[in-house]
């Protein structure tokens, strides 16, 4: 260990994508301290996520590898696979890492190798993550039975059935469902600044020893349901808890079309923005403490997402593994390194594959040879540019990787280039072609040939 090693502090969000932060040019203010932190960092416009959702982009995250290199049965880290945790240990680093539940972050899935302290707010019996895209729960009893009938009855004669799925939700909704309970009451994870109380308290008993600290923040993700002061922040005071569940319902339920959906999108965003901004209010808390104790100039400070979000931009909610649209592979990277100016950083794309080494190059330590990325900290530190292709992964159907046959499915891939980008589906064979320039919104592919 030399004496001008640096720590090192990743901050990855959930479900957050590149064009819903200030700094890479979103209109609402969701970032405000990010963006300031950005005019003194590497703000990086072409990030990739080395897969969707969560259980393919963390492996390229901390072990700077490909989904399935290791097979498909490899769900999460190998054990003893090195990754950025279990190298910096051994370079006699402290390490800890406080994951805010998601299922897929577990010791169960390797994710507690070379950490000396892994909090990941997760019960032994938890289980997949899943987003629904269901109907209100039925009622028991005799009701059930009468909804039962009149629910297959009433899809027997065409519009019938819709009528009756709108009514029979909103009786769900607004007389058969318990009076809504707060925001707080209503959050599926712990929010972020429960999540940054921790890491400060670990941070608080390091000594001079430099650390890596991993923290996983999930406040984007569904359902959602941010802070009162996030909605205050974003001037969103007449979001009530009723109206916020209302909305959360209504987004997931399975049997409408998008453009019955497209009504509530705009809400639904406001929500998400707003747990975006939590996510920004306790960065500025986070750095306000490394500072107090007088280690955020000795830190070199990354902030990237695991994947992204739709809303509908191309048909779908929340993050399907079906496809890799920029809504869901295209994520915020922005790296902060002390004494260091920051320059403009080049538009090809920079793969999640290569953030592990760079990161580790930026904090002057040495790289692991195992890793299947390279270090690009000498391009970003010149501001050169650079050529090449990000490649991101995933599964066509898997929701719930917990079970082996949902991993066994086709493969779905994606080539992006700084201009174009080839999307493949290999069951049946279907490729295509987008020009990002022309195309941003990936609306009409190239013709063939």
């Amino acid at each position: 260990m030399t004496a001008n090693q640096k720590s090192i502090l990743l901050v990855t969000v959930d479900c957050m994508r590149a064009d819903h932060a200030g700094f890479m040019g979103y209109e609402r203010a969701t970032t405000p301290f990010l963006d300031q932190l950005a005019a003194k960092s590497f703000v990086f416009p072409a990030a990739v996520t080395g897969g969707a959702p969560t259980y393919f982009s963390f492996p390229t995250i901390l072990a700077s590898r490909f989904p399935f290199a290791l097979g498909r049965d490899q769900l999460g880290l190998a054990p003893g696979e090195i990754t950025l945790a279990s190298f910096l240990k051994k370079a006699g680093y402290a390490t800890a890492a406080f994951c805010a539940g998601n299922p897929y972050l577990s010791r169960r899935f390797g994710y507690d190798q070379g950490f000396d302290r892994f909090e990941d707010h997760l019960g032994a019996e938890t289980g997949p993550l899943t987003d629904g895209l269901s109907q209100s729960p039925r009622n028991g009893g005799w009701m059930s039975a009468v909804n039962r009938r009149l629910d297959r009855y009433s899809h027997r004669i065409g519009v019938l059935g819709s009528v009756y799925d709108e009514l029979y939700f909103q009786y769900c909704q607004r007389w058969a469902t318990p009076k809504a309970a707060s925001l707080d009451e209503q959050r599926r994870f712990p929010a972020a600044d429960v999540i940054v109380n921790e890491a400060l308290a670990w941070l608080n008993g390091v000594g001079e020893e430099p650390f890596f600290l991993w923290l996983h923040l999930m406040d984007p993700h569904s359902p959602y349901y941010p802070t009162e002061a996030a909605l205050q922040a974003m001037r969103e005071e007449g979001m009530t808890a009723f109206r916020a569940r209302y909305l959360n319902s209504y987004w997931n339920r399975g049997n409408l079309a998008p453009s019955r959906l497209a009504g509530h999108r705009d809400p639904i965003v406001r929500l998400y923005d707003a747990g975006i901004r939590w996510v920004d209010m306790q960065m500025a808390r986070l750095a306000d403490g490394l500072q107090e104790l007088k280690k955020w100039e000795k830190c070199v400070f990354a902030f990237t997402a695991d994947h992204g979000e739709e809303f509908l931009d191309h048909g779908g909610r929340y993050h399907p593994p079906d496809r890799l649209n920029e809504e869901l592979s295209h994520v915020p990277l922005l790296v902060r390194v002390p004494e260091t100016a920051p320059k403009a950083v080049s538009k090809s794309p920079f793969s999640h594959l290569h953030l592990a080494p760079t990161l580790l190059e930026a904090a002057g330590t040495d790289v692991a040879d195992s890793f299947q990325g390279r270090s690009f900290w000498p391009e970003v530190r010149e501001g050169t540019q650079w050529d090449g292709a990000a490649i991101s992964e995933s599964v066509a159907g898997c929701t719930n990787p917990f079970r082996r046959e949902n991993r066994l499915g086709h493969r779905v891939l994606a080539v992006r280039e700084a201009r174009f980008k080839l999307m493949i589906n290999f069951d049946p064979v279907q490729e295509r072609l987008y020009d990002l320039e022309a195309d941003p919104g990936e609306r009409s592919p190239l013709p063939a040939g």
